[in-house]
């Protein structure tokens, strides 16, 4: 046995470090600038340490079919963005698009993309929020564009931005400075571009879904709203998200505490920036008349449980109703409604008696926390948002 004693005192020496070290980051993580650094993760900008986003065609894009251009937020943040042509649309003017400057637009009104966006009646714009980390071109961002914009129909544009202290934006990410850059996006989309708001689908994936959240919530308030709105691997609030959510899928934030829920509440207590996408869905949904909510998640999500998705089915379906609903009667109202997919993956609708307001909630099967971006259910909830699916296969 004496032989195995150094192996017993080099495994108690690296589980020692490794409980200091996971506790002396927690302590770091109380300060709110630390905090907002690992959650924003704003300063990662892979791709683009290895290539230009301001040529997107170095990811995959028709020359021109993207135009970087940057907008001005109400407190002077200037916010880089993409506005991504239909590829239908594009063939139609490409000559003519091709002669146009490549590169960062100084005036954006000016290129036959815009025009195209602004005068054409038949336009529809998808608002696109993303995740944490990197850039409009990070990871599946770009795939998921073409596939939202090169389907059957050549009408559906898509404006895609970078956060305030992301990618080539000013500033730095806070949760009130993020949603104002959305708004301001969206105040760009109907007051520059024309595009009134019932040809708007906003949609979010990741942390992109708590600042569509917040969006929608803001203009519901205002009396505006849109085609649609879609939520992609979201989450109910971040405090909740942080007791059981894993960095890239396996450096554990707050989990290893579960066994100790007072002290994971006191690590809790001090996120400064904590996202009540729940709260701020409910009143979405209860202040707006007509609503078109769609809830996607993937099954084997390895960053966010898909189960956040169900609390917020639950919370914008209990906002359909005036007092809101029993938990029992919701999930068997919701069973009735379910539609069994397969390998786990189901489709739920809610529609609550007398209302305009409509939530569905798909959980598909396969799709990660990212890749599930390009795959279809995404693009068939925007064309359902758009009224351009036939409406009879599976009810909205």
């Amino acid at each position: 046995m004496a032989p195995l004693a150094p192996i017993f005192r080099t495994a108690y020496w690296v589980v020692f470090f490794g409980i200091s070290l996971y506790a002396l980051a927690l302590i770091a993580l109380v300060n709110p600038w630390l905090q907002r650094q690992v959650l924003y993760a704003h300063k990662i900008r892979s791709p683009s340490w290895w290539f230009d986003i301001n040529k997107p065609e170095q990811f995959g894009f028709a020359k021109n079919q993207v135009t970087p251009f940057n907008f001005t937020t109400p407190d002077h943040e200037t916010i880089y963005a993409w506005h991504v042509m239909p590829l239908g649309l594009y063939a139609k003017h490409e000559s003519e698009i091709l002669q146009q400057p490549s590169g960062c637009a100084e005036d954006i009104t000016n290129t036959k993309a815009f025009k195209l966006l602004r005068d054409d009646p038949e336009a529809r714009l998808i608002i696109n929020f993303h995740g944490n980390a990197g850039t409009v071109a990070q990871g599946w961002r770009t795939d998921s564009y073409r596939a939202l914009s090169d389907g059957s129909t050549s009408s559906i544009h898509i404006l895609a931005i970078d956060y305030r202290g992301f990618g080539l934006s000013t500033g730095f990410p806070t949760e009130e400075g993020i949603i104002s850059d959305g708004i301001a996006a969206v105040d760009w989309a109907m007051k520059i571009a024309k595009v009134p708001s019932d040809r708007i689908v906003i949609l979010g994936q990741s942390l992109g879904t708590a600042v569509t959240a917040g969006v929608v919530n803001h203009f519901a308030e205002r009396g505006t709203e849109f085609a649609g709105v879609v939520l992609v691997a979201g989450f109910t609030d971040l405090p909740s998200l942080v007791t059981d959510y894993s960095i890239a899928g396996w450096i554990p934030v707050l989990s290893p505490l579960k066994p100790y829920p007072r002290l994971q509440k006191f690590f809790t207590s001090y996120i400064v920036d904590r996202w009540p996408s729940a709260t701020r869905l409910s009143n979405f949904v209860r202040v707006s008349k007509r609503v078109r909510l769609f809830i996607i998640h993937s099954k084997d999500d390895y960053e966010i449980p898909w189960y956040h998705s169900e609390g917020l089915f639950a919370a914008a379906a209990n906002a359909t109703t005036d007092g809101g609903i029993d938990s029992a009667l919701l999930e068997e109202t919701k069973t009735m409604s379910t539609i069994d997919m397969g390998d786990g993956a189901f489709i739920s609708t809610w529609k609550a008696a007398g209302s305009n307001k409509i939530i569905r909630e798909e959980i598909v099967a396969y799709g990660h926390h990212s890749r599930v971006l390009t795959y279809a259910p995404i693009s068939l909830a925007a064309l359902k948002a758009f009224d351009l699916d036939d409406g009879e296969a599976v009810p909205l």
